[in-house]
């Protein structure tokens, strides 16, 4: 069987990088820091949190980048909210917004409001002017419970696009095949998924996973933010997402390790044509 790494034009022993800026639209901080990783910076892709309080704004400083849907139905922060953009009461908590944790939202959850709000969340972005190239799923909501992961791989089947997933060894822990049952399906997901541990700085942490890249596709997700007043105010891990942001731009040795021979760099958009091919 052709690997991934193979299908998408690349030596088996390859190592291929997808690195992704995490949670376009949440605040203006977030906005900032991504699309300068994606336009200054080395970072390829990017996940917009449709529901967010600055999706919109996000929307309109939008230049054609490589941009996913991440797929949000929780709101985890304390202080500061959001909620579904359709009619959705299994969706909320007591205040108004999503549930503040993925076990809330299993509890309470109808599955025909996740698929209709996941649905809408998908079409606002493209009715928003968004090239969609992939989709993924906030905290992991959907991929670990069956009939959740079924809405987003319906999505992923029916607007073909690929869908970020966990590595297979997280299959056993979950119950469930989620990744044999998107390959059935002719959905594409990399093969493996890095994020980065927060007990190490940012940098020591991903020099560390990229020091054991393994050859396939590799997803490493990012979730930078310019500092300022709102983002502290905000977030409370809001210095990991600052670490994120320097990473992202300045830092030397991300880039030197991607100009290694047999790494290279790709975005969704490569998988997404390959999907739909």
């Amino acid at each position: 069987m052709t690997s991934l790494v193979e299908a998408l034009g690349f030596s088996p022993a390859d190592s291929v990088l997808i690195i992704t800026s995490d949670e376009l639209g949440v605040s203006f901080a977030s906005n900032s820091g991504v699309y300068s990783s994606l336009r200054e910076g080395m970072a390829k892709v990017a996940g917009l949190v449709v529901p967010g309080p600055w999706a919109r704004e996000a929307a309109a400083r939008y230049r054609g980048e490589d941009v996913g849907v991440h797929l949000t139905l929780n709101a985890e922060y304390d202080l500061y909210r959001w909620g579904p953009i359709t009619h959705c009461p299994s969706l909320l908590d007591g205040d108004g917004g999503f549930p503040r944790t993925v076990e809330d939202f299993w509890d309470h959850a109808d599955t025909d409001e996740v698929r209709r709000e996941c649905r809408a969340q998908v079409e606002r972005a493209i009715y928003w002017g968004f090239d969609v190239s992939h989709l993924s799923c906030h905290l992991g909501a959907l991929e670990s419970r069956p009939e959740f992961f079924d809405v987003a791989l319906e999505l992923a089947v029916e607007f073909g696009l690929p869908l970020r997933l966990p590595e297979a060894a997280a299959e056993q822990q979950v119950g469930f095949p989620f990744r044999a049952l998107a390959a059935a399906e002719g959905v594409i997901s990399p093969d493996y998924l890095m994020r980065v541990n927060r007990t190490r700085s940012t940098r020591a942490a991903l020099e560390s996973l990229l020091t054991d890249l393994k050859p396939g596709v590799t997803e490493v997700v990012l979730r930078p933010a310019a500092d300022s007043a709102e983002l502290r105010a905000v977030v409370p891990d809001w210095t990991e997402r600052v670490a994120d942001h320097e990473l992202s731009m300045r830092d030397g040795s991300l880039k030197a390790f991607t100009a290694l021979d047999g790494v290279h760099l790709v975005g969704y958009r490569e998988l997404r044509d390959l999907q739909r091919r």
